[in-house]
Order: structure tokens, then C-alpha cells, then sequence
């Protein structure tokens, strides 16, 4: 392993072999749905071969060995000598798994882990043709020699006969125009050792593209070989070869495509094969041949301006993250800023004040977005993994599902990105555990056998909406009463009290799970604490539907960011405090002397829905009374999850955004305390945040 190489070219191979990784994930589970898609079987080749090839530049042989035997795979299935299977595919995903261990070793440092050898060998058994298969699809006879026969790299020997095709060293083998390549047998003599040169390659590009035949034909003799190598070539001089002319040049150096015969029937001479190879296709006649040379001048004529025009200048740079963390902060203070001059000039009656904080208000705002903006990822990166992860789970449980995504390019926050995967994956992998049934019992219920889950995002306002649909059985209310009841969460009585919502709502609860035997993916009531945690941790609500029978879903709603929150400023005596404005659902005035008492605790009533009501000035202020509250004031009623309750407060501000500032030492791990920022008036208001109160004090 050569990871004293340049550090810059290692972290170019990371990034991009990364991208690569990613999509073949993806890529290799929607081929096992699209089997005949030709365009998917040569993406996913290149795929491989581009991380083989900068796995060889580094030296990373346990890498490149198992990117060349999954190379030789999918070039033998890109041929239609081999038809992709479920068998084939579990072997080919479980090298990709040893593919990406081995590059999160290249990413820490560490020596590379290779494959296991069966892996690797039942790998190659799969690079083989399938007899039967080639018959029936009609393949073209295999060449008897030549580059790519086996779809491997091509051969010293194939590449010295390529580079003595190009010079006219090959002997002719009867035809006039072998004769026309003959030169004298001192140029290049030692080919063997010798690197190729530019002229050379040039040469080499100008057969890919038909622009002029070999140069020994313009110049046979001896001293003008090089020079006349070059000539092709002197209409794109100082160019550089584009990504499209890289990758037609390496299929064809892996035998993409047959091997021609001559008009005659007979085998043809060396050069004329190695050409026929550069350029694959049905076999013409000598006439056919000397008219498309002539005509290839012409058809190259049109696309000349093009290739001359000035080249498209960079438009991407790559930037450490924390330097746009950086940025965002300093934002973050020019929003603090942006407050107080918007609460000083709202006192001012000078109107040239008024204009000026106006335009810093326009102009902040707009910066503030094009700011967040170039933090935001497509949910992609999170969406990307689940059709590998449904595919497994499937196989896996003898069940057949199908997975549908939707909003894939819908932008959040790339901390948001990071922090959403678990939670979809407890989500996905619960819709595929409990919701889809067996194949057999889905036909008795008159369903589909293949079940269908659906994940989708869509930006609402400042929030992101998250769905989890599956057509599945749905959650029976009074399974989960009973086992409310069964687990000691609930009494009875106030288990049936419960809502429907209320009881879908317990799936969510630490150590609550409706499953009787506990399996590797579910049965100990974990994993959707886990995600009521976790959303609840970015400020963030779960609400679900569920119909017995038909199937269940579950909404996430979170904000697009979490650097800069839209909060409702309240005040609690005399202090002031913020809630952030996701867990607000609604305001209103209310005679607090109608209140009423269940089990307990004091409740109120609004449109025939309970709220519990708490006093958080008693929570928060010191020195506050228990009792002697006026009888009027002011409830927020706030979401904590999928829970409801009533806020009283003193006084109400107005909305604002904010800075999250983290506390200091004195007061870091108070409970309810999300951190602090300043407000508009230049005062220090705490943020609440609601889960961590309620769980605190309630």
C-alpha cells in the first residue's frame, strides 16, 4: 500500500471513489430489478474498473484484485454471455461490502483486510460464459486472440502488436494495404522496453476517431516514421483527451465488442484486426472500407469548431466543511446584529434610519440563505442506502418488497443529512418487519404478493416532511392496548381511555414491542425509542396513521436547519426565554379558572381535546409562587414527538430568530436548557428545549 504518495491525489481518490461507492449500491439492486438494462450494466462496469484503476495508481492491491474480479463480471453480463440472477447478486453485493471495508481502511490509514479467496473465486466462477446463454442470444465467436478475449486488462504482447500495427512492423499478410504499412525494421527496434510515446498515443487516438489512416502510409520511410505518427494528430495539438474519448479508449483496450472478418472469409492480417478492434462493427467490403475513408474527413469537419472552442472554465470548488461552519457562524452573529438595529430603529422616527435598517434586513436575509444553501445535501445521501438495505431484509425474511422514493433531491441541512439515517433505517427496517406480510398471506388477503414501501421528503415552509408509507397490516389499536397494559405502562382503565392515535403512538415507548420473538432486526422495543430520541434531539415531530389492514404511516417533520431557529419569545416574570417555533402548534387567551383535574393533573379543554397544562414559571424562575396566578393568561400549546400539552406564560414577544449559543460550563446539562442567545433588545434569553423540560419536571 503507497500511502506515502501524495497526499492530494489520495484525498482525489477518496472523494471520488466515495461518489462511486455510493451509487453502486444502489445501482447493483436496481439492476437485479432491470436485468436488460444495458446502460446500468456499463455504469455500473465503469464503476469498478475507475476504483480498480485509482486502487492500482496507490498501489492498493487487496483493492484492486476484487474491483477486477467484479470488473470481469459485469463485463461478461454487459456481453450477454451471463444473465443476472439473485445468486449472482449476492455474491457481487457481498464483495462490494468487503469493497467498501476495504475503503474506509484507505480513508483511516490502515492496512487493507482482502477479500476472503472463496469470495473471491466464486467471483471468477461468475466472469465465465454461460454456454446456453451465449447460443441462444447469438453471439459472435470469441476472438482467437487479441485484447479483452477474457474481459481482463490487455496483455503486454497485445499492446507491443498494437504499437507495431501503428508503425507498419507486422509483416504483410497479403493484402495491399499491409504492404502500404511495411517500414524498416530498425524503427523502434527495442518496443518491448520502450514506454509509448506522445506521438504514439496520438496516433493511438487518431484510429479511435477515424480521423486519417496510419502514418507509415503518408510517410514509409524510415526517418519520417515519428513525424508522420504525429501528423494525424497536429489538428487537435495541445488539446487534452476528454473523459468520453478516456473511457471509449479503455473499453476498447478490454475487448468491448467482436472481432470483424475481412470480405473474404479469412482471417485478417495483424494490423487489420487490431484496427477492426479499435473500431468494432459488422464486417463492409474493400469498396465499403475505401468510402468511409474517404467520407471520415467529412464527417469529422462539423464537430472541429467545436472541439476548438475555449475550454469551460472550473465552476465547483471543494471547502472544508468547518470553514462553512465558520461562515455560518459569523452569519449568525450578523442576524444578532440584523435584531438589534431592527428593535433600535423601531424606536427611531428618523426615516433615513429606517431605510438603512430595512436594506441591512434584505440584505442579511439574503445572505443568511445563499449561506445555508451551500450547506445543503440532497436527502439522496441518506435515501441512497435503503434499496440495499429493503433488498437484504427481503431475502432475508422470504418476503417480496418493492421500494419506492420520492423527493429524492429535496435539500436539508448537511448535519440534518448525517443525523436522519438511523432513524429512516429503524423506520424502513420496522415497515419491512412488522407492516409487509409473507407473499401467501398477502395473496389470502386478496393483496399483491410483493408489498410496497414508500419513502418520500418534500419541503414545507422552513420544514422538511418525511413519510414512511407501507401497504402492509396496519396496527390493531387493541393489540397495543393490551399490551400497554401487559408491559405496566398503563392501568386497565386508562389504557382504554387511549385514543387510537395514543395507542399507535406506544410503538414509540423505550422496551415496547409487539413482537413474541425477538429476531436480529427487531423484538426488543429499541429501535423506535431510538428515533423518537433522535427526532426529538433536532427539534423535530412523529405523527402516525394506520388503518388495520390496509397499512401504516409515519411523518417526520423537521426544520431545514439547525444553525439559525425561528423561535416565539416568551417571558416568565421577568426573564426571557425562547421556544423554538417547530414545537409550537397554537396560541390562545384562556380564564385559567377553568381549568379541570384528571387523574391528577390540572387539564384544559379546547375544541373537545385535553391538554395537560403546566406552569413552567414554577420550573424555571426562582423565587415564583406555587399559587396566586392571575385568573387570565397565556397558553402555548406545544409538540413534544407525538404528544400534546399546554404552556403558561406571562408574556408574550413575538417571533424571532435566533442564534443557538452553547451554555457555559456552570450551566451545561441543565435540564430543559437547549443553550442561549441574545435577543433584539441586547438581553440573554435561555432556549427551552420541551422534551428535556417535560421529562424533567413533569
Amino acid at each position: 500500500m503507497a500511502f506515502d504518495a501524495d497526499d492530494e491525489i489520495l484525498q482525489d481518490f477518496l472523494v471520488e471513489a466515495g461518489e462511486i461507492l455510493e451509487k453502486l449500491s444502489e445501482q447493483l439492486v436496481d439492476l437485479e430489478q432491470h436485468p436488460d438494462d444495458s446502460n446500468l450494466l456499463n455504469a455500473i462496469f465503469r464503476g469498478f474498473h475507475t476504483v480498480k484503476g485509482g486502487a492500482g495508481f496507490l498501489q492498493l492491491e487487496a483493492l484492486v484484485n476484487c474491483c477486477h474480479s467484479a470488473e470481469n463480471v459485469f463485463d461478461i453480463l454487459r456481453n450477454h454471455k451471463r444473465q443476472v440472477d439473485s445468486e449472482l447478486m449476492d455474491v457481487v453485493l457481498e464483495v462490494l461490502d468487503h469493497v467498501n471495508a476495504m475503503f474506509e481502511q484507505v480513508r483511516n490509514r490502515e492496512e487493507l483486510t482482502p477479500a476472503p479467496d472463496q469470495l473471491i473465486a466464486a467471483l471468477d466462477a461468475l466472469a465465465l460464459p454461460q454456454d446456453a446463454a451465449a447460443k441462444a442470444s447469438g453471439e459472435p465467436l470469441e476472438e482467437p486472440s487479441g485484447a479483452g478475449a477474457d474481459g481482463g486488462d490487455i496483455t503486454d504482447d497485445e499492446f507491443e502488436q498494437l504499437l507495431d500495427a501503428l508503425h507498419g512492423e507486422t509483416p504483410a499478410a497479403g493484402s495491399g494495404e499491409s504492404q502500404a504499412h511495411e517500414q524498416p525494421a530498425g524503427n523502434n527496434s527495442d518496443g518491448a522496453g520502450n514506454e509509448i510515446t506522445d506521438d504514439e498515443f496520438e496516433a493511438l487516438l487518431d484510429e479511435l476517431h477515424g480521423k486519417g489512416k496510419f502514418a507509415a502510409q503518408e510517410a514509409p520511410s524510415a526517418d519520417s516514421g515519428a513525424a508522420g505518427s504525429a501528423g494525424p494528430a497536429t489538428g487537435s495539438s495541445g488539446e487534452l483527451i476528454s473523459d468520453d474519448e478516456f473511457e471509449k479508449l479503455l473499453d476498447e483496450l478490454h475487448g468491448k465488442g467482436g472481432s470483424p472478418t475481412n470480405g473474404s472469409g479469412k482471417e485478417p492480417d495483424e494490423p487489420s484486426r487490431i484496427k477492426a478492434e479499435l473500431n468494432p462493427g459488422p464486417a463492409k467490403s474493400k469498396s465499403d472500407s475505401k468510402l468511409a475513408a474517404n467520407q471520415a474527413p467529412e464527417k469529422a469537419a462539423p464537430a472541429a469548431p467545436a472541439r476548438e472552442q475555449a475550454p469551460v472554465a472550473e465552476t465547483t470548488v471543494r471547502v472544508d466543511t468547518k470553514r462553512l461552519d465558520d461562515i455560518m457562524n459569523m452569519v449568525g452573529e450578523l442576524v444578532l446584529v440584523r435584531n438589534r438595529l431592527q428593535r433600535l430603529g423601531s424606536a427611531s422616527e428618523d426615516e433615513h434610519m429606517h431605510k438603512a435598517v430595512s436594506s441591512l434586513d434584505v440584505v442579511t436575509t439574503d445572505l443568511q440563505a445563499a449561506v445555508m444553501q451551500t450547506r445543503m445535501q440532497p436527502i439522496k445521501k441518506v435515501f441512497g442506502r435503503f434499496p440495499r438495505v429493503v433488498r437484504d431484509l427481503a431475502r432475508g425474511m422470504n418476503k417480496e418488497v418493492n421500494l419506492v422514493m420520492h423527493g429524492e433531491d429535496t435539500d436539508l441541512d448537511k448535519n440534518l443529512v448525517e443525523a436522519l439515517s438511523d432513524p429512516l433505517v429503524h423506520l424502513v427496517r420496522n415497515s419491512v418487519d412488522h407492516g409487509i406480510e409473507a407473499p401467501g398471506v398477502r395473496e389470502k388477503a386478496g393483496k399483491p404478493r410483493q408489498g410496497t414501501v414508500t419513502l418520500s421528503a418534500e419541503q414545507e415552509g422552513d420544514h422538511i416532511l418525511l413519510s414512511i408509507d407501507d401497504d402492509g397490516a396496519g396496527m390493531d389499536p387493541e393489540v397495543l392496548r393490551r399490551k400497554a397494559v401487559e408491559k405496566g405502562i398503563y392501568d386497565q382503565d386508562a389504557a382504554d381511555r387511549l385514543t387510537d392515535t395514543e395507542c399507535f403512538n406506544l410503538i414509540f415507548a423505550a422496551g415496547f414491542s409487539t413482537k413474541e420473538q425477538i429476531s436480529d432486526v427487531s423484538g426488543r422495543g429499541v429501535g423506535m425509542d431510538v428515533v423518537k430520541t433522535k427526532i426529538g434531539q433536532l427539534n423535530g415531530q412523529l405523527s402516525i396513521v394506520s388503518k388495520l389492514g390496509k397499512g401504516s404511516r409515519i411523518i417526520i417533520k423537521v426544520p431545514l436547519t439547525l444553525a439559525i431557529m425561528p423561535t416565539l419569545m416568551i417571558m416568565l416574570g421577568n426573564q426571557s426565554f425562547a421556544l423554538p417555533l417547530v414545537n409550537v402548534v397554537e396560541i390562545f387567551h384562556l380564564d385559567l379558572t377553568r381549568t379541570n383535574i384528571v387523574d391528577g393533573r390540572e387539564c384544559i379543554v379546547v375544541r373537545d381535546k385535553v391538554f395537560p397544562l403546566f406552569h413552567i414559571k414554577r420550573w424555571l424562575v426562582k423565587g415564583s409562587v406555587a399559587r396566586g396566578e392571575p385568573g387570565n393568561g397565556h397558553v402555548v400549546i406545544v409538540a413534544m414527538g407525538t404528544r400534546q400539552v399546554g404552556f403558561v406564560v406571562d408574556q408574550l414577544v413575538g417571533q424571532e430568530e435566533v442564534v443557538i449559543k452553547p451554555l457555559g460550563r456552570g450551566l451545561q446539562g441543565t435540564p430543559g436548557m437547549a443553550g442561549a442567545t441574545i435577543t433584539g433588545d441586547g438581553r440573554i434569553a435561555l432556549i427551552i428545549d420541551v422534551p428535556s423540560l417535560l421529562q424533567r419536571y413533569s
